[in-house]
């Protein structure tokens, strides 16, 4: 539906779909890997977004800096799981890397206002806490899927990111992500929780000065400065009334119902594969809890099981990311198996 809407010069097709099993407007047809690749690097484009899913993303964002194109990324597997080589790779180029996840894009908004990150006292990433921020131990214990997959301010983000959200290991993965892209240390990058989602980003001055990026809660904003950077559309979307947004509220984390974001914290700082190892796990993890095989608060038990099972010490590589992410998966599979819940 989409090609037919659009009609794109090029496709890259994932799947069983062939050429002319469709009916589609007169557009090339790529398939796969290659295909991903293959658009990376089209000579008639200037700005490559990516937006897949996993590590599919890896091999085309090396891909389109190496060919000097500017890159918008909003897949975080690229930057957690290969943020080492990717950083390298656009620093060779003196490139910039324009982050779409709207908390990064925050703090590169905010970040512009001065000259380098050399006079950065913290990265204050903000999270509304998901739906579990005021329940106990105990009422965590109970949750069910359908209960966290209602977020409170972000709708229809999808079932992994949302499940990641009221665990907060999404944040953990973000913490990750900004050590990378704005080459700052774990121990100055910091997590609030902000309930009515209107503070995606903080920047706090080695002089004591915040600078804040506000907004709605609407994916649409960062989008399009990552598309216009370093222009700013005039965009017909609704804005935030100052008036409106009263009683904004800031809180520490609870590490103790909360431990994801700690195990994310841990696996940055070993760095290498842990942070592969960490995504593949918590995707495996998920999936379990949403497939009622595991409780919620099985969630962080899984990741430090697996985090603790690998002990290899080996060069971050696309072939070795790949193969440290199947590795987490099967032992992820094995907990689980072991674990899993009976009806």
């Amino acid at each position: 539906e989409q090609i037919r809407q659009f009609a794109p010069a090029v496709v890259a097709l994932d799947g069983d779909i062939q050429p002319g099993s469709i009916a589609l407007p007169d557009s090339q047809i790529l398939h796969g890997a290659d295909g991903l690749l293959a658009l990376a690097t089209l000579p008639d484009a200037d700005l490559i977004v990516i937006a897949t899913s996993g590590h599919a993303a890896i091999r085309p964002t090396l891909a389109a800096i190496a060919a000097g194109k500017e890159v918008a990324l909003a897949n975080k597997e690229t930057i957690v799981c290969a943020g080492e080589i990717v950083t390298a790779a656009a620093r060779a180029r003196d490139a910039v890397i324009r982050p779409i996840d709207s908390e990064h894009s925050a703090l590169w908004q905010a970040l512009l206002s001065a000259r380098g990150a050399a006079s950065v006292q913290r990265l204050i990433i903000t999270g509304s806490g998901g739906p579990f921020r005021t329940l106990s131990l105990d009422e965590m214990a109970r949750v069910t899927p359908e209960q966290a997959l209602k977020h409170p301010t972000w709708p229809n983000m999808g079932g992994k990111i949302t499940i990641d959200s009221a665990s907060l290991m999404n944040k953990g993965l973000e913490v990750i992500e900004a050590h990378w892209l704005f080459d700052v240390p774990f121990d100055r990058i910091a997590v609030l929780i902000h309930p009515q989602s209107v503070v995606h980003g903080l920047i706090e001055w080695n002089d004591g000065a915040i600078v804040a990026q506000l907004g709605l809660p609407d994916m649409r904003l960062p989008i399009a400065y990552a598309l216009t950077y370093p222009d700013r559309a005039d965009l017909p979307f609704p804005r935030l009334d100052l008036t409106a947004a009263s009683g904004l509220t800031f809180a520490e984390p609870d590490p103790q119902r909360f431990p994801c974001l700690r195990i994310a914290y841990e696996a940055g700082r070993a760095g290498g594969l842990y942070p592969t190892i960490l995504s593949a796990a918590d995707e495996e993890a998920v999936m379990a809890f949403l497939h009622g095989k595991i409780a919620f608060t099985a969630i962080p038990a899984l990741l430090e099981a697996i985090l603790a099972a690998y002990s290899e010490s080996v060069a971050v590589t696309v072939e070795n990311i790949e193969a440290a992410d199947r590795w987490a998966r099967a032992e992820a599979q094995a907990y689980v198996a072991a674990h899993a819940r009976h009806s």
